[in-house]
């Protein structure tokens, strides 16, 4: 499974491919996992354990790392590298190369340290996040206090990245139909789910057993030392709040003022994962439905329709679309095909700023048969650029996610039993979810992680922040890791879209600043709108 975050004033990171098995990933391990009473619970999740408090050997020369601070090509940015172990249960096996930016604090005021952001994905640029949204659009008060700090998780962009198949094959993978109608459509989506496996397997094939998210997370320790903090500051959004919570379950003392927004629940496994983010997005789908037939240009119908009945047209005209593919106007020939199309919806879903642009695409396209503007919203979406280059993030997010959990699903017979389930929590997107969680059935790595809870004992006041109509990190999930950090609050916002820090709610962006520059959160359960 696989999310991202889509601030509003610009757009980064993280694509859902065809699978939703992409979509987010459980805690990985790679440590020993105990129960809440220290001992293993049958049937339920197990608890991720704190490392030790002091440093291995080994491991001293990388935090003793002074890095090398160099001009980045972007006004007011600095940019370095710094090393990891590509293993860290052997150090000497070699090295990843991890690219880490910042931007200074301009002040006034008393420097508080470095603030680390990572946008999500997995296989969203941290990197590209602070240059082009966070170190200029967070709040100035949060900027001028911090150094605004980023690095590139191993094998995503900057930093060593997992790269799979290029532009064109790409292209093919991308329209791959998801919603097989008979065998033969059904081993050509196992045959590309396996030529995607294999084309990154064979590149870097010691890398892909290494980018799990706990390694990344230990990586931040790394960094954290470099920068000369003694514990963590750090907003992780989406799948970005896994990676924190993983964080702060590794080094629970070493943890600070953590921000974890549109959160992940870690004690769940892939396929309940893939099942209730299904469910968030039927819940998005039908806000946006309800707001469109409100509208004069809903093309999904008029004033009165019921979002179930918006449902069945837009289930329809997928359906056209998978029996003839249509014109999009694109420069390399490409047709507006089911798949392309359903992401092209999804992509509107995760901001309800996009609700309007959706609808004129959809216009354009039930009304016009011009398929244009839902083959851009799908490019943006997976971040395919007009000259037909994608960026690694679907190639990044396979890598991690594969890794993290072991599949949803083993064999399409198992996707097929499932397959009610799925369309019951949205009879819109559930077909093409359920056959999208297949992916990792085939990847060329063993699962290193399983699903566990995250408790962090002894960490600070940990912010878990959700969005009630959130279609990608469903609001139970904020629930969820709040009831098992044990130094949890939980701040609701009562809204749509992915995320809500910085998407426009006074209440939640006062609550967040007011902790990051004096240490207070909220008060657990504290609500917003």
């Amino acid at each position: 499974m696989h999310t991202r975050r889509t601030p509003r004033r610009t757009r980064t990171a993280a694509a859902l491919i065809a699978s939703a098995a992409l979509l987010l990933a459980g805690c990985s391990s790679g440590t020993p996992t105990t129960s809440r009473a220290g001992s293993p619970v049958a049937g339920a999740a197990a608890a991720l354990a704190p490392l030790p408090g002091s440093t291995p050997a080994a491991l001293a020369p990388y935090y003793a790392q002074e890095p090398a601070w160099r001009d980045c090509g972007v006004p007011g940015f600095q940019c370095a590298t710094v090393k990891a172990p590509l293993d860290y249960a052997e150090p000497s096996a070699g090295d990843v190369r991890l690219a880490v930016a910042r931007k200074k604090a301009t002040g006034p005021g008393k420097r508080l340290g470095s603030l680390l952001v990572n946008p999500g994905g997995p296989g969203g640029s941290a990197v590209g996040y602070l240059q082009m949204y966070a170190g200029i659009g967070y709040p100035a008060e949060v900027r001028a206090r911090y150094d605004m700090v980023a690095v590139d998780p191993r094998g995503v962009a900057r930093s060593e990245p997992v790269e799979c198949l290029n532009g064109p094959a790409m292209d093919a993978y991308t329209r791959t139909d998801i919603t097989p109608d008979d065998e033969k459509e059904t081993e050509a989506l196992v045959s590309a789910y396996r030529t995607f496996a294999e084309g990154c397997g064979a590149k870097r094939p010691e890398l892909l057993r290494h980018v799990s998210t706990v390694e990344t997370a230990r990586d931040m320790d790394i960094v954290r030392a470099v920068l000369g903090d003694e514990k963590l500051t750090y907003v992780g959004a989406s799948y970005g709040t896994l990676l924190g919570a993983t964080y702060a379950g590794l080094f629970p003392e070493r943890t600070g003022r953590l921000v974890l927004d549109g959160a992940m629940d870690p004690s769940l496994s892939a396929r309940r994962l893939n099942l209730e983010q299904t469910e968030g997005f039927a819940t998005a789908f039908t806000a946006f439905a309800e707001d469109c037939v409100r509208r004069g240009d809903c093309p999904l119908g008029g004033k009165g329709t019921s979002p179930e009945k918006a449902g069945e047209n837009l289930t329809a005209f997928f359906e056209k679309l998978d029996a003839r593919p249509m014109s999009a106007g694109d420069a390399d020939g490409r047709e507006l095909t089911e798949s392309l199309a359903t992401m092209g919806v999804i992509a509107a879903m995760y901001d309800e700023a996009a609700w309007q642009r959706l609808r004129e695409a959809l216009t354009s396209a039930m009304k016009e048969s011009d398929g244009a503007g839902l083959l851009v919203l799908s490019d943006s979406y997976y971040e395919r650029d007009a000259g037909g280059a994608y960026s690694n993030l679907m190639s990044a997010n396979a890598a991690v996610n594969c890794l993290d959990l072991p599949p949803a699903f083993e064999s399409p017979d198992d996707v097929r039993a499932a397959l009610p389930d799925f369309e019951k929590a949205s009879p819109v997107f559930g077909e093409g979810l359920a056959w999208a969680a297949l992916n990792c059935a085939y990847w060329p790595v063993r699962a290193t992680g399983e699903a566990q809870r995250i408790e962090a004992k002894g960490a600070a006041p940990i912010v878990v922040v959700g969005t009630t109509r959130d279609p990608a990190t469903p609001y139970r999930w904020a629930k969820g890791l709040a009831a098992q950090l044990s130094s949890a609050r939980l701040l609701t916002y009562d809204g749509d879209g992915h995320t809500a820090y910085g998407r426009g709610s006074a209440c939640v962006d006062a609550a967040i600043n007011t902790y990051l520059l004096k240490g207070t959160p909220p008060a657990d359960g504290k609500r917003c709108s």
